[in-house]
């Protein structure tokens, strides 16, 4: 049983009210910390939306219901892509490529990127030495540009492109990072015998921690939570 969540939301109150439905309590049964509130504010904070985040933490001798488990195996399939003309894929990468070009050259022209067309997606690096400020929190501002840059360039085009934007190689070291975590968090659990919440993560990281421990015949992993609230949980097989 967790006697704590961190919780996120758009305003202080908004974050408490998430955590409180994790938890399944009232106010009064918590004390609250709050960790990043509504005043804080970043470089690039216009790409991704301002995240308050709290802690709650339960009073002596409150209990809480438990949570039922959903696993999840079918909620982090990706979105389906369909085929395209490579007309179509050529003219979204122009757009892509029009709206770096003028957004970059008024943050930071040092800031170089390179695009190219595999299996019908467009893949974009970013590379440069102010480039990691594009990256944000846990890849937040990063995920923000890739939203923006796929809303840009599927504006005008029926099936969704694929686009993935990549920014100092983050994506392959995240995926270490998590990949390494799971591993680490596991034999915890193993050890000790107890459940494990880790913080909310996007679905794609979210199947990076799935993926890895699938193959575990000790270990099983699910989900709870909802939208930007939803984190994994990692607990010994019954």
């Amino acid at each position: 049983m967790n006697n704590s969540v961190i919780s996120e939301g758009k305003t202080t109150q908004e974050a408490i009210e998430n955590g409180l439905k994790q938890l399944k309590v009232s106010k009064d049964k918590v004390d609250i910390k709050v960790l990043e509130n509504e005043n804080k504010k970043s470089f690039f904070s216009i790409l991704t939306p301002r995240v308050v985040k709290v802690e709650l933490i339960l009073k002596e001798n409150v209990k809480v219901e438990k949570n039922d488990k959903k696993i999840e195996k079918r909620e982090e399939k990706p979105k389906k892509e369909y085929d395209h003309n490579i007309e179509d894929i050529e003219k979204a990468k122009d757009i892509i490529e029009k709206f770096l070009n003028d957004w970059l050259k008024k943050i930071d022209e040092s800031i170089q990127y390179s695009i190219k067309i595999e299996d019908y997606s467009i893949n974009i690096d970013i590379k440069g030495e102010s480039s990691g400020l594009l990256i944000g929190y846990r890849g937040e501002t990063l995920n923000a540009l890739q939203t923006i840059l796929s809303t840009i360039a599927n504006r005008n085009f029926k099936d969704r492109i694929r686009i993935v934007l990549d920014i100092e190689n983050y994506r392959s070291k995240r995926e270490k990072i998590l990949e390494e975590l799971a591993e680490k968090i596991a034999r915890t659990v193993l050890k000790n015998g107890k459940s494990i919440t880790l913080e909310p993560m996007t679905a794609y990281e979210r199947k990076i921690i799935h993926s890895k421990l699938q193959d575990n015949d000790k270990i099983e992993t699910y989900s709870i939570g909802e939208g930007d609230n939803r984190r994994i949980v990692i607990d010994r097989k019954k």
